[in-house]
C-alpha cells in the first residue's frame, strides 16, 4: 500500500525508517510579493485585470502609494479630494497628485521621494559652512531626519520640527533655491553652446572637404588641359598645380580655424553665469530643534568709506601700543621740572621717540636685503667699484693741511 501523508516506512527491525512531512506546493500568501501573487496588474477597487485590458495603466498617490487604475481615478476624484478606496486606508487623496510609478518596487518609490522633499528643504550648500567637518555634520542630522522619516519613526514630531525649520528659514531656502536653478540653467545652456559648436565644426569640417575636393579635381582638370595644349614641360606643370592647390589648402584652412576661435570666443562670453544677490541665511531656532553648527556667520555689505588719499597708510605705531603714563623716576622729575616744560616740551615725545627707534629694525633682515641684486646704472657701478678697489688698497691717503 502506498505511503499516505505523514506516515512511517521502515524495514523489519525498525532501523530504517522516513517521516514524510506535510509539503506545501506554495508559499504562503503573506511572503508573496504583489508581482509574484499576481496582484500587481489588477486594481484592487474594481478588480479589473490588465490581462482582460492590456491599455490599462495605474498610478499612484505619495499619501498613501496605493495603485489603481485610471479609470477609477478619474471616476473617485474628479469632484475633489476623496478618501482612498483601499479598504483600511481612509487618507485623503486629491486627483493632482497621482503620478505614474517610476520604480517596481514601491518602498523605494516612497523613500526617493521622501528624499526630495527633505533635500528642497535642507539645501544648504558647502561654502556656507566653516569646514568640511561641519558641512558632513550636517549631512548627517539631514540623513538622521530622512532615516526617521523613511522607517516611520516619530513620524509626527519630525514633520513638526520639518515645518518648523523650514518657515524659520525660508529666506535662505529661497536663496538656494534659486541658485541651484540657476546653475542648473547656466549649466544646460553651455551643454547647448556645446553642441552647437560641435555641430558648426562638423559642418566646417564637412565644407573644407568638400572644398579641398573640389579644388583638387579642378586643378587636376587645369594640369590635364595645359599637357594636353603642349604650353610646357609635364612634369613642370604638374608640380606647379600641386604647389597652387597646397597654397589654397592651407589659406582655407588657416581662414576656418581663424572663424571657429572667434566663434568659440564669442560663445564663451554669451554663456555666464548670473551674479546672485545675497541674502540672510537663518540657522535654525531653537524651537524647531534642526540646528547646525559650523555655519558661517552672515557678512552684510559695507557701505562705501570715503576717499582716503593715502589709501589706508596710517602712521600708527604697528608692532608696540605707546601707552600715556609710564612710570619712571627720571619722566616723573622730567614731569615736574619747570626748567624742562616751561618750553613747551612734553615727555611723551621723549617716549614715543624711544619707542619708534626701538622697534624700527623689526621685520627687517639685512641678509635678505643683501641677496637681492639691484639694477645700477653706469654712475653707481663706477662709485662702486672705486669704493672696492680703495679698500682692496689699503684706502687712500690724502693731503690734509695742518
Amino acid at each position: 500500500m502506498a505511503p499516505t501523508r505523514g506516515a512511517t516506512i521502515g524495514d523489519a527491525d525498525g532501523k530504517l525508517y522516513l517521516q514524510l512531512y506535510s509539503l506545501q506546493l506554495r508559499p504562503q500568501a503573506s511572503d508573496l510579493t504583489a508581482d509574484e501573487s499576481g496582484l500587481a496588474d489588477v486594481c484592487p477597487v474594481c478588480k479589473s485585470s490588465r490581462y482582460l485590458n492590456p491599455n490599462m495603466r495605474f498610478k499612484i498617490n505619495p499619501e498613501c502609494y496605493h495603485r489603481m487604475c485610471e479609470s477609477c481615478i478619474d471616476r473617485i476624484f474628479s469632484q475633489g479630494p476623496a478618501p482612498c478606496p483601499v479598504a483600511g486606508c481612509g487618507r485623503t487623496l486629491r486627483k493632482g497628485r497621482f503620478k505614474t510609478q517610476t520604480f517596481e518596487d514601491v518602498k523605494i518609490e516612497r523613500e526617493c521621494d521622501i528624499r526630495a522633499e527633505i533635500s528642497k528643504v535642507f539645501n544648504r550648500r558647502e561654502e556656507e559652512f566653516t569646514g568640511l567637518r561641519a558641512y558632513n555634520d550636517y549631512l548627517e542630522k539631514v540623513e538622521d531626519i530622512a532615516f526617521n522619516l523613511i522607517n516611520k519613526i516619530d513620524v509626527a514630531a519630525t514633520q513638526a520640527k520639518l515645518a518648523a525649520y523650514k518657515a524659520e528659514n525660508s529666506t535662505s531656502i529661497a536663496r538656494n533655491s534659486v541658485l541651484a536653478n540657476q546653475e542648473h540653467v547656466s549649466f544646460e545652456e553651455q551643454e547647448a553652446a556645446q553642441r552647437e559648436l560641435s555641430r558648426l565644426n562638423r559642418e566646417a569640417a564637412f565644407k573644407e572637404m568638400e572644398d579641398e575636393k573640389r579644388e583638387r579635381e579642378a586643378g587636376r582638370k587645369e594640369m590635364i588641359n595645359r599637357i594636353a595644349t603642349g604650353s610646357g614641360d609635364p612634369d613642370e606643370i604638374a608640380r606647379q598645380s600641386q604647389k597652387v592647390v597646397l597654397k589654397q589648402s592651407t589659406a582655407r584652412r588657416t581662414a576656418a580655424e581663424k572663424a571657429r576661435q572667434q566663434q568659440h570666443a564669442q560663445d564663451t562670453k554669451q554663456v555666464k553665469s548670473k551674479e546672485v544677490l545675497g541674502s540672510t541665511i537663518g540657522n535654525g531656532a531653537a524651537d524647531s530643534s534642526f540646528t547646525f553648527a559650523g555655519l558661517k556667520p552672515v557678512v552684510m555689505a559695507e557701505p562705501e568709506k570715503p576717499y582716503d588719499p593715502l589709501g589706508g597708510v596710517r602712521m600708527e605705531p604697528q608692532y608696540y601700543t605707546l601707552q600715556s603714563y609710564y612710570e619712571h623716576s627720571w619722566l616723573d622729575n622730567a614731569r615736574n621740572d619747570p626748567q624742562i616744560t616751561a618750553g613747551g616740551y612734553d615727555v611723551t615725545e621723549y617716549y614715543t621717540r624711544a619707542l619708534l627707534e626701538s622697534n624700527a629694525g623689526l621685520c627687517c633682515f639685512i641678509a635678505d636685503e643683501k641677496a637681492v641684486t639691484l639694477d645700477l646704472d653706469d654712475e653707481a657701478v663706477g662709485t662702486a667699484g672705486a669704493a672696492l678697489a680703495a679698500a682692496e688698497k689699503g684706502g687712500i691717503e690724502m693731503d690734509v693741511d695742518p
